[in-house]
């Protein structure tokens, strides 16, 4: 059965943005939401926002959506991580990433060369890590070099492990998932057959490498929804989001396995052209009912129950591309109101 989550989105500058972030956290698990998630950019921390709503909820889990592996040393990665999961009382999930190569280079200042393989090292160190209330620690790989031994006592952490989550597209970031995580974040644009095929067998290779089964990988999937009153506004949000993320190669396989290619290659042109009403119409309607939900606020609890059970955790975002602060915030109050209908209707 399919749990579901929405992203802790505040408005406004200053202390209030930390402040309605909490409040739609608060009202995310008052209506029922298993999780809510935080995310970084270039001039924001997923771990601040954590620490507020960790603070500021009593049940809820909270994860990051994603934070940056390489943003941060493993050490203090694993030291943020046992601060928040103490604060919160067991209810952290740290759901990493790297970004492109391109943006591990010039962001992070570290090789973008071979990003599975390092992520699937940082895991590995972080697991240690997390154990070094049991001992020293020392790690010697290719990104990687730790050498600790504490001079006092480590106090033992809330949980034996950590859920660690990762970010993950194509085979290689899949595999990592399926051998050494707890978890797959899936992207936006993960469709209900992609995750069913390729993705479902990369993690298989994965986890057949960990001997383990591709079941102990949560599945998360990230669903945009595009909910107005005006409908052929909302399908336009959706299509505009959609065309953002179109125009990269790192979609190939999925718009292949959708008989969307030649399309794919009318998003791409239009984004060059920087030509954002050609790059809209580009975008087909399969594309924008089989990838997100659009609809009017009084469809939407019946489009979420129609949805097939395909993701263990699902994560309903307004769409991240061409929405201001506000109205993000007033599309994410929405969500909530039908997805607490969803959630409070008798079961059949």
């Amino acid at each position: 059965m399919t749990t579901f989550g929405v992203n802790a989105f505040g408005v406004g500058s200053g202390r209030q943005r930390f402040d309605t972030t909490v409040e739609l956290a608060r009202e995310a698990e008052e209506a029922g939401c298993a999780a809510v998630w935080t995310s970084e950019l270039y001039n924001r921390s997923a771990t601040v926002p954590m620490a507020a709503l960790a603070a500021g909820t009593s049940t809820i889990q909270i994860g990051t959506n994603i934070a940056y592996g390489v943003g941060r040393s493993p050490l203090i990665w694993a030291a943020e991580a046992r601060d928040l999961d103490e604060l919160s009382g067991g209810r952290i999930i740290l759901g990493l990433g790297n970004g492109t190569p391109k943006m591990m280079e010039a962001w992070h200042g570290v090789s973008g060369d071979a990003p599975a393989s390092r992520m699937a090292e940082l895991l590995t160190v972080l697991k240690k890590l997390w154990r070094l209330h049991e001992g020293p620690v020392d790690h010697d790989g290719r990104f990687y070099s730790i050498h600790i031994a504490p001079t006092a006592e480590v106090p033992e952490p809330v949980r034996p492990a950590i859920p660690l989550w990762i970010a993950g597209v194509n085979k290689y970031m899949l595999r990592v998932a399926g051998q050494h995580a707890d978890g797959l974040v899936g992207h936006p644009m993960f469709t209900d057959a992609y995750v069913s095929g390729p993705v479902a067998e990369e993690l298989a290779v994965g986890a057949a490498r960990g001997e383990r089964e591709p079941s102990e990988v949560t599945v998360m999937g990230i669903k945009m929804c595009a909910v107005n009153d005006d409908l052929d506004l909302a399908r336009r949000q959706a299509a505009f989001a959609i065309g953002q993320y179109a125009a990269s190669r790192v979609y190939d396989r999925l718009f292949e396995l959708h008989g969307w290619s030649a399309d794919q290659q009318k998003i791409r042109q239009a984004a060059r052209d920087r030509d954002t009403e050609a790059l809209v119409r580009a975008v087909t309607d399969d594309m924008i009912d089989t990838i997100a939900i659009a609809c009017r606020p009084t469809d939407f609890a019946d489009r979420l129950a129609a949805l097939p059970q395909v993701f263990d955790h699902l994560d309903l975002i307004a769409p991240p591309w061409g929405l201001s602060d506000a109205e993000t915030r007033e599309t994410n109050a929405v969500i909530l109101a039908g997805l607490r209908e969803h959630l409070n209707r008798p079961a059949t």
